[in-house]
């Protein structure tokens, strides 16, 4: 059932055979995106110039698909000062951590912000910062940055092209040409300020992550439009530092998001080009194999590493439900135009005969007859989810296991794999 060894190297090494190019194009776009930044902050010293972009070259590297480079913008505030408010009902779009910032009363290191507040009728007169004001003022500095740089030919004709700025949008789109590829990068201002880092839930901290790097990806909170008057918490930054961490530990675990993410955008797109997986929902998968395998005998080989994320993406498409890596209780398969039944039957048919799919293709998505699981391997990917259950290692050991790539000598491991399946057995019906 499974490819050769030589098949998942030779497909693996055409995609990384293309990052260095690919890196070259972000960072020769890079440059020109921080000189147009480094002209706001000369016109405005409120917007800072963060230089760190290693997280977002990162992520441009990895992602097979052209989606937006997210480019956050920092407000040389201290958020500490700020008070979160909770939003109106109707204020803000749904979703978690909407909400308001409130500004100290006047006379504060706040005050030369005065364009950018405004009095709310939330508890009698509250000054809040409010994002749409935000926007709109660093709209007009980029727009004048550009001009600037046109005028000194620090622009060449075909750099850039700003009509994404036209949009009504909480975030300002620039279209800017990398060598002869062109990258979108999606320009949002953040307000940053110290937080707790967050606690997740019993079955995680087993030691899957390198210490402490959940507490450094999460110690501080950002902030960003969430809708004209009310900000949102942005996980972006937070994600891509727990994908770094991943990066230094051993094994093809990057590998592994490479290839997938790879299959995404070859095999697994929507015939329109519209709801299919995205690279976010598949690097919520690593973080979640992270986690939930381990052991570095889960990380031997690429094949083992890429079925690790395979099980539990079938398993989210088989339950509609990809939870955020940082907030369990939000469903990221929630809301979208997804479909989950269509993308289920795909990498389905990937796990049960990946030699077919291992291979490179032009055009639309190669639409090859579905290879379904057998209806136990069915049965246990459908399996009730009340109460998170069987989200944990040993539920996706007895998965590995159904397609033959379980090969770890735990055996403690074996043994909860052996309660657990006898009490699945109560479950599901025997099949004659």
């Amino acid at each position: 059932m499974a490819a050769s060894s030589r098949h998942w190297r030779s497909y693996l090494g055409v995609i990384v055979s293309r990052e260095r190019q690919r890196m070259e194009h972000f960072q020769r776009a890079e440059d020109i995106l921080l000189t147009l930044l480094e002209g706001v902050r000369a016109s405005e010293p409120r917007f800072l110039v963060d230089y760190a972009r290693n997280l977002e070259a990162l992520e441009f590297a990895l992602c097979a698909s052209e989606d937006a480079v997210t480019i956050e913008v920092p407000l040389g505030i201290d958020g500490d000062t700020l008070r979160v408010l909770p939003c109106r009902p109707g204020d803000a779009p749904p979703g978690l951590g909407t909400c308001y910032l409130e500004v100290p009363s006047p006379g504060t290191h706040l005050q030369d912000w005065t364009s950018a507040v405004r009095v709310t009728e939330q508890g009698g007169g509250v000054r809040c910062l409010v994002p749409g004001k935000v926007l709109q003022h660093l709209k007009e500095l980029l727009v004048s940055s550009i001009v600037r740089c046109q005028r000194l030919f620090l622009l060449q004709p075909g750099d850039l092209s700003a009509e994404g700025l036209r949009d009504d949008a909480m975030e300002l789109s620039l279209l800017i040409r990398g060598g002869w590829r062109t990258i979108r990068f999606a320009v949002v201002p953040v307000v940053r300020r110290r937080q707790e880092p967050l606690g997740l839930q019993g079955w995680q901290g087993r030691g899957g992550f390198p210490e402490g790097s959940l507490r450094k990806a999460t110690v501080q909170a950002h902030l960003v439009p969430a809708s004209a008057q009310s900000w949102r918490s942005s996980t972006h930054l937070p994600i891509l530092k727990l994908l770094q961490a991943v990066d230094v530990m051993k094994g093809p675990r990057l590998d592994s998001l490479r290839l997938l993410d790879q299959l995404r955008s070859q095999d697994w797109a929507a015939e329109d080009g519209e709801g299919g997986l995205t690279f976010n929902h598949l690097k919520m998968v690593l973080l979640w194999s992270t986690e939930l395998f381990p052991s570095p005998e889960d990380w031997q080989d690429l094949e083992g590493s890429v079925y690790r994320l395979v099980v539990i993406l079938l398993r989210c498409l088989a339950t509609q439900h990809l939870p955020h890596f940082l907030h369990p209780e939000e469903n990221l398969f929630k809301g979208g135009a997804l479909d989950l039944t269509s993308l289920y039957h795909r990498v389905e048919s990937f796990a049960q005969d990946p030699q077919r799919f291992l291979r490179f293709h032009f055009g639309l998505p190669t639409r090859t007859g579905s290879c379904q699981t057998d209806p136990d391997t069915r049965a246990l990917l459908h399996l009730s989810t009340a109460n998170g259950s069987y989200w944990h290692t040993a539920y996706f050991d007895i998965l590995l296991s159904q397609f033959q790539v379980y090969r770890i000598q735990d055996s403690m491991r074996q043994a909860a794999m052996s309660q657990l399946l006898s009490k699945i057995r109560e479950e599901i019906p025997q099949q004659s």
